[in-house]
């Protein structure tokens, strides 16, 4: 295989959840060129990073002839298509339109994926699946992110005043039922800040969905040890959470943090953290009681960061309990 061509849309999370099945493709053909054809926000986590050498946006309007039945393809994606030797397609297709089409360009070696999850198995098994019918096999499910230097540049001017640890909080998700409600967020916050024995700083990540959720921590906290992080370049956010401890929800950003190396603490109501957590050895899970985030405790979260002998903050590696599900 010399050119591989990987179809990847969705949202945060699932392309961070596919990385596993990208790293034995790329294991397995170390110098083959592979390409990923997906949303360029995401997808740069992938770019010059371990994973693929180019990234081509899949919000391209010729591409959309591909989704009709019997349309005729533009010359330069039909030839695009073509020069592939395996593309691994993981769109909704249900009527395999799209594959049809592909394979009309003369595509010779196309593999479908899994377009809709359940809960049959974890996320990223589910997702390794293509690549394991090449006789691939798929046996860490833990993603990776892989920081470029200009990544970790980032990192270090946004964080340079601030003193270390680095605690950052994710207080939003792709659904509110997912989220744990903001005055725990700010309990847990004024809790750790008033306590002598943190010395670090807190900083906030958000995205355009948490706009609500931030407005109030902005009113609310002026400390100098308080930092906000706003709609970042997920690579730049990538490095800047690598040497962080992290705390979220089921959430894309939650899959960044885990696959940068944080330590997370990653807070779970409705969902199954069986098939959507990361499998990192850097995750700890909370579940919430009856999956209703409402009725989990600020001191239960509060003492996942807390050795549990001298209340000391766990922010250093060797304190936190990893893999824990509690």
């Amino acid at each position: 295989m010399n050119r591989i061509l990987v179809i990847r849309g969705g949202a945060i999370g699932d392309f961070i959840l596919t990385l596993p099945a990208l790293k034995a493709l790329r294991d397995a053909y170390p110098q083959a060129h592979i390409e990923i054809l997906g949303y360029k926000h995401i997808a740069v986590l992938a770019e010059n990073r371990f994973y693929a050498q180019a990234v081509r946006s899949i919000e391209y309007g010729p591409l959309s002839s591909f989704f009709a039945k019997n349309s005729k393809q533009p010359a330069e994606l039909a030839n695009y298509f073509a020069s592939f030797d395996l593309i691994v397609n993981y769109l909704n297709d249900p009527d395999e339109i799209f594959a049809q089409n592909l394979l009309a360009c003369g595509v010779q070696y196309l593999i479908r994926g899994p377009a809709k999850i359940d809960n049959s198995a974890h996320a990223a098994r589910q997702l390794a699946k293509p690549v394991e019918e090449l006789g691939i096999k798929v046996v860490d499910l833990a993603a990776r992110i892989f920081a470029s230097p200009e990544d970790r540049k980032f990192a270090r001017e946004f964080l340079r005043n601030l003193p270390r640890p680095i605690l950052a909080i994710h207080p939003g998700s792709g659904s509110e039922k997912k989220n744990w409600p903001l005055g725990n967020w700010i309990n847990l916050g004024n809790e750790l800040l008033a306590r002598e024995s943190f010395r670090g700083s807190i900083v906030v990540i958000s995205g355009e969905a948490d706009h609500a959720q931030v407005a109030r921590l902005e009113e609310l906290w002026k400390d100098e040890r308080i930092a906000f992080s706003k709609n970042q370049l997920l690579a730049h956010l990538a490095a800047l959470l690598e040497n962080s401890i992290f705390i979220g929800h089921d959430s894309g950003i939650s899959h960044l943090a885990a696959a940068a190396g944080a330590k997370c603490v990653l807070l779970f109501g409705p969902t199954d953290p069986d098939v959507w957590a990361p499998r990192n050895k850097n995750v700890r899970v909370i579940r919430a009681p009856n999956g209703d985030l409402r009725k989990l405790d600020v001191d239960l979260v509060r003492d996942a960061l807390l050795d549990p002998q001298d209340r000391i903050p766990v922010l250093r590696q060797e304190l936190m309990r990893i893999g824990i599900r509690t």
